[in-house]
């Protein structure tokens, strides 16, 4: 089933397990855009933002909801309990991201400014 909502579709396909439909999985806050990003629905916060803060800094939810208090807990945890029903595919993902990154810095080299500052002796 696919259900239109102010700009995003939120998915819930049917599962199905040797021949017979399971329950679907439901995220309440959670809308899927037409490109396929999760976010926290009435937000303009990505599911992935959130589960970066969680793997990069170990925050709970709670820590996470005082570092973003315009969230709820509720928005949070179904963050994250969607992180953790698709964690394979966003963690390729975001390994995907940083190898993009990591390409594009060094496809750019040094900038201007830390060349002028290691000749000034400020940067090894």
């Amino acid at each position: 089933m696919i259900l239109a909502i102010s700009g995003y579709v939120r998915i819930t396909p049917p599962l199905t397990h040797r021949g017979h439909t399971m329950a679907m999985l439901h995220y309440p806050h959670i809308d899927v855009s037409r490109a396929g990003v999760p976010y926290i629905a009435g937000t303009q916060t990505k599911v992935v933002e959130v589960v970066l803060d969680r793997l990069a800094y170990h925050w709970d939810a709670d820590e996470i909801h005082r570092q973003h208090p315009h969230l709820s807990l509720a928005q949070i945890h179904s963050a994250l309990a969607y992180y953790y029903d698709h964690q394979v595919e966003m963690d390729g993902e975001i390994d995907a991201q940083l190898r993009r990154i990591a390409a594009i810095r060094a496809n750019l080299g040094e900038s201007p400014i830390r060349l002028k500052l290691k000749a000034m002796g400020r940067l090894p």
